[in-house]
């Protein structure tokens, strides 16, 4: 029988128990090649995988516009975001160099505006009385946010690498959490 006391505790959650452990593993092997792939290869590595985004946009987008017919609940928020699935798949795969440096870019951007965002609630909690360790938070992530903003396509760059390395190390971690749930 098993605990919830999770994995440190000397049983996995009932959660993780139930994913059959071959599908952990799989995950965990693609994940490590993927990774591996973005840090060896990272340029014909990011073009495909922004080709394989956007061949997932535009079909996504094809089936939410196909969806407005089927059930007309929210039909103009469907419209909308099946219109835009389907012009950013056709962006990506009409552009793939430009949308491989593009798209880590804006996500860069977004995370350089979340840092911006952060910050500035950190920053109220700390003179609303959070304390020193919410201001150092604010200014910390108010300077992570203005550094990615400033240099959104080294932050692209570093951004693709960053992920590199998570889906290494993730996936190494789901191929020895496979063979624990075997």
């Amino acid at each position: 029988m098993t605990d919830e006391t999770g994995i440190r505790g000397g049983a996995l959650p009932a959660a993780i128990e139930s994913f059959p452990w071959w599908l952990v593993l799989l995950d965990g092997i693609i994940a490590l090649i993927l990774g591996i792939l973005l840090l060896f290869w990272t340029g014909p590595t990011l073009l495909v995988t922004i080709t394989f985004i956007g061949v997932y946009w535009l079909i996504s987008g094809i089936f939410i516009l196909a969806s407005v017919f089927v059930d007309r609940t929210g039909w103009g928020w469907k419209l909308l975001s099946g219109i835009l699935a389907f012009l950013a798949g056709l962006f990506v795969l009409a552009y793939p160099l430009y949308s491989a440096l593009l798209l880590p870019a804006i996500f860069a951007i977004f995370i350089g505006v979340w840092g911006l965002v952060v910050g500035a609630v950190h920053l109220v909690q700390a003179f609303r009385g959070g304390g020193w360790g919410a201001g150092i938070l604010g200014v910390l992530s108010i300077i992570f946010g203005i550094l990615i903003l400033t240099h959104p396509l080294i932050s692209a760059v570093a951004l693709v690498l960053i992920v590199a390395i998570f889906a290494v190390v993730g996936g190494i971690a789901a191929i020895f959490l496979a063979f624990r749930l075997r």
